[in-house]
């Protein structure tokens, strides 16, 4: 069979989830890595191509465009993966799905309703497939879950508890200039929210995902418990879901000796 290739923007030395992605795919083995604009800054970009042996090095996401579409459809790659901060996700998004190429965004999509509605008008004209990666629908465990509830095992879901904690946000850690904790610090880059969107989002399409239901009313605290800190790194939500279903939701940057502990207990 014949593999699906990639270009990635973003990703390079120092990031995070773009190596995440790539091994992903190499698991998988459908996928070949031929091209990237692996950072914002031409060297470094150029630099974490080279350390990865890419075919097709790029200095700039502008530059990747611009030479994919000079290449023939059995050239050029079948889709772009985006794993770039938010706030750059909307441009490039736009830019390749307005020349045709096939997206793969990471979440959350972008900052506004309105970037959303822009984007959907052009993935329908262009005819592309737009994917959005909430990666932990893939485990096997997860897919069960959801079969087990819409066969009924469960009987009517009557409560679910979702929770996603980390700890590595416990302190002002942005401050140092450690760049994951930055750019996710500042909201002209990271959006509205901080903690409910980087993984509150992965919690509430966990929810979604296995027990089918919609959110219809929502009451949330969101805190900033660092000091300075202008987005949330901590939330607590109670959901009203279809079928007069009870949800809780927690998410939280700042438990203290959490790793990365997702977990969902679904009541029937």
């Amino acid at each position: 069979m014949k593999k699906l290739r990639y270009g990635m923007i973003g990703g390079g030395i120092d990031a995070f989830i773009g190596e995440v992605h790539r091994k992903a795919m190499a698991l998988d083995a459908q996928f070949e890595f031929i091209a990237g604009a692996l950072s914002s800054t031409p060297e470094k970009s150029l630099r974490s191509g080279q350390e990865l042996s890419l075919a097709r090095n790029y200095a700039s996401w502008q530059e990747m465009l611009k030479s994919e579409q000079a290449l023939s459809k059995e050239e050029r790659i079948d889709f772009v993966v985006i794993v770039t901060p938010n706030h750059l996700h909307f441009p490039i998004a736009k830019a390749f799905a307005s020349a045709g190429f096939n997206i793969v965004c990471d979440k959350p999509l972008v900052h506004t309703s309105q970037q959303a509605n822009e984007l959907k008008d052009i993935f329908q004209e262009k005819d592309i497939v737009f994917m959005l990666t909430h990666n932990y629908t893939g485990y096997p465990m997860v897919k069960q879950a959801r079969h087990m509830v819409k066969a009924g095992q469960l009987g009517k879901i009557r409560k679910i508890v979702v929770e996603y904690n980390q700890g590595w946000l416990a302190n002002n850690l942005a401050a140092s200039g450690q760049k994951q904790a930055s750019w996710r610090a500042d909201p002209a880059k990271s959006g509205i929210a901080g903690a409910m969107a980087d993984i509150g989002s992965h919690a509430e399409n966990l929810l979604s995902t296995i027990s089918g239901l919609k959110i219809e009313e929502i009451c949330a605290e969101l805190t900033s418990f660092v000091d300075g800190r202008l987005l949330d790194d901590d939330a607590n939500i109670l959901l009203r879901l279809e079928n007069n279903t009870k949800a809780v939701l927690m998410a939280s940057q700042i438990a203290v000796g959490e790793e990365n502990n997702l977990k969902i207990s679904i009541f029937g």
